[in-house]
């Protein structure tokens, strides 16, 4: 979407543009009016499919889910979001509170949208197919899938940062230089009164349009063991070695890139950033951290066969009440 037609709706925006999102987060521009509407379409799009879980029941157990829901996923972000930034911090990433808040809460948006998509789905089963076992089985199943979707979203955001370097630690880029080889000493030194030593172009190697054919002078001894070179400002990049464009950080001038940095080897690992690790497990703590409040915050659904309850008693756990569900079917 272009950004001179921005949409009203938040999740089209994501959905049509996220490469423009990431950009944003990545340059922290506006983030808290970002933030703000993406907590606001989640709220209402959660309270609306928390509606209709709770209709199973009663209109006032519709209401209290249309609550709950909600509830359920902005406790969840605020007991996991330290956990999250702290774990960037500890392994160098430069993350800001605001980022990860952004980066999150995508995630939440997409979830919350997909689930209230789902809504007219589980409505359906509802007036159709009124069994309570089978109701629970399949919200549970829809809010599942939203939230794989919505972590997928968080990934690749956070790829992306990875990508502007926001989730290696400054030191990296300093080990990759050093881990080069050096070039001689003596190699950037050439004596003012030093011979030229014409080079020929080969034979039947037509030059790039804008270069001279004649031969180039290059200072002797200016190569390194006595080797000769031809100067990158007045051959084709095919010819030197070198790439058209700014040299590579820390290169010595006037010499081909395979004198300044170490060429990748073919089939070499590249290393995964921590922060990228501990992103896959922030996100399993986060679906135990939510099932379990879950679980705390029930009933959602609410039992037909027992009495409206704001809240049932602790006892159990969120994934044995859904084997014994399973179990039941």
């Amino acid at each position: 979407m272009s950004g001179d037609r921005p949409s009203p709706l938040v999740i089209e925006r994501i959905l049509r543009d996220r490469e423009g999102i990431w950009q944003q987060i990545v340059a922290e521009g506006d983030l808290n009016k970002l933030t703000g509407r993406m907590l606001a379409s989640s709220a209402i799009a959660l309270a609306c499919y928390g509606a209709v879980l709770g209709a199973f029941h009663s209109p006032l157990m519709a209401l209290t889910s249309a609550l709950k829901l909600p509830l359920l996923f902005l406790v969840t972000l605020a007991i996991c979001l330290p956990t999250l930034y702290l774990f960037n911090l500890v392994f160098g990433a430069r993350l800001s509170v605001r980022q990860s808040l952004a980066l999150v809460m995508v995630a939440i948006t997409v979830t919350s949208m997909l689930a209230v998509a789902f809504a007219p789905i589980s409505l359906f089963f509802l007036i159709t197919a009124p069994d309570y076992g089978f109701f629970k089985l399949l919200n549970v199943a829809i809010l599942a899938l939203s939230a794989l979707v919505g972590l997928r979203f968080l990934t690749g955001g956070m790829q992306v940062l990875n990508d502007h370097g926001l989730l290696a630690p400054p030191v990296a880029a300093a080990q990759a230089n050093a881990a080069s080889p050096a070039v001689p000493a003596a190699s950037p030194a050439v004596p003012a009164a030093a011979p030229a030593v014409p080079v020929a172009v080969p034979a039947g190697s037509a030059p790039a349009a804008g270069t001279s054919a004649e031969p180039v002078a290059v200072p002797a001894g200016s190569a390194p063991n006595g080797a000769v070179t031809v100067a990158p400002a007045h051959v084709p990049a095919q010819w030197s070695g070198q790439p058209a464009g700014a040299p590579p950080v820390g290169a010595v001038p006037g010499y081909p890139r395979s004198w300044n940095e170490r060429p990748v080897r073919p089939g070499e690992p590249t290393q995964r950033p921590a922060s990228m690790t501990l992103l896959y497990i922030w996100i399993l703590l986060f679906g135990f951290v939510g099932t379990q409040l879950a679980w705390t915050l029930r009933p959602f659904f609410g039992d037909p066969g027992q009495d409206f309850a704001f809240f049932r008693s602790i006892d159990g756990n969120f994934y044995a009440e859904i084997l014994r569900t399973i179990g039941n079917l």
